[in-house]
């Protein structure tokens, strides 16, 4: 398994101007041999001039750049040697082939997946993830392709996660898609962190993008959601009544404005049931009679 390690490249310009005072000392000793009377005593040194320029012209593949968040893996024959992550201008062996790598921060968005949430129904999801590389010889050397695998390892986190959660959380507790953004983006987080950390990936942050049901059940979860609104609201509405009848027979009881039996007690309590839990203004029937007669 490869892992980075960093490679002792040479500053740039001090090996350029040496390269430079080579070539130009050696052409100057070429012009300087060739009209001479006789060329055949000075062949070694024309033979070396030539050797000189050739090989410190081909030393300047040597030369190479490293930018701002940037990274130059060095492979020499197959063999990785290290990685320079320094910016600047730098040296190193010309037979080694330089692979740039960015270290930038970069999101990748998931295409809207279609997945069955923790009840089984039909979802469409999406999710951005934001990575970027932290080791260089992962990336480059144990995956085929590191920004490919992180667009296919992100979808298949996405269905991983999707399905442990329910789209709408219908008890008291239960973490679902739609509320708890925040506990459902950490468990993505993770689940990307296991499987791209052999690519050299961290991922910075993972948040959901789109969320909703399937359009064949769209319309039945909207009634579905609808009912449960209308449910939960009746729930308050009743409480809400029920202080207010008890608290208005105990106020009654307690300043002795009227004495009350079981039976007007009942008739009293439907009354105020209906009033204040009904869904359109009643009309008030005044009653001149006697509930005894």
């Amino acid at each position: 398994m490869y892992r980075e390690s960093p490679y002792p490249a040479a500053n740039g310009l001090v090996a350029l101007l040496v390269l430079l005072v080579v070539i130009v000392g050696s052409f100057v000793l070429l012009i300087g041999q060739l009209p001479d009377s006789n060329p055949d005593k000075n062949v070694p040194l024309i033979i070396a001039s030539i050797l000189g320029m050739s090989i410190a012209g081909f030393c300047l593949a040597g030369l190479f750049i490293v930018n701002p968040n940037e990274a130059k893996a060095l492979v020499l024959f197959g063999t990785y040697k290290g990685t320079v992550k320094k910016d600047g201008f730098w040296f190193a062996n010309p037979f080694m082939v330089k692979k740039a790598i960015s270290l930038r921060v970069r999101n990748f968005e998931t295409a809207k997946l279609k997945v069955n949430d923790n009840h089984s129904n039909p979802i469409e999801i999406g999710a951005i993830v934001v990575w970027k590389v932290i080791d260089s010889a992962e990336a480059l050397f144990e995956v085929d392709d590191y920004t490919r695998y992180v667009a296919v390892q992100s979808e298949s986190a996405l269905r991983a996660v999707a399905t442990q959660y329910a789209y709408d959380s219908h008890a008291a507790g239960e973490l679902s898609l739609s509320t708890h953004t925040t506990e459902v983006s950490q468990a993505l987080e993770k689940a990307l962190a296991e499987r791209l950390l052999k690519a050299g990936v961290e991922v910075v942050e993972a948040r959901i993008s789109h969320l909703a049901y399937s359009p064949e059940i769209a319309a039945a979860m909207l009634q579905r959601q609808q009912a449960s609104a209308i449910i939960a609201a009746r729930q308050k509405i009743v409480e809400g009544a029920v202080g207010m009848v008890d608290m208005a027979l105990a106020l009654l009881s307690e300043r002795s404005i009227v004495t009350l039996d079981e039976e007007r007690k009942a008739a009293m309590v439907s009354n105020l049931l209906v009033v204040l839990c009904s869904e359109r203004s009643t009309q008030p029937v005044v009653n001149t009679g006697s509930l005894y007669t």
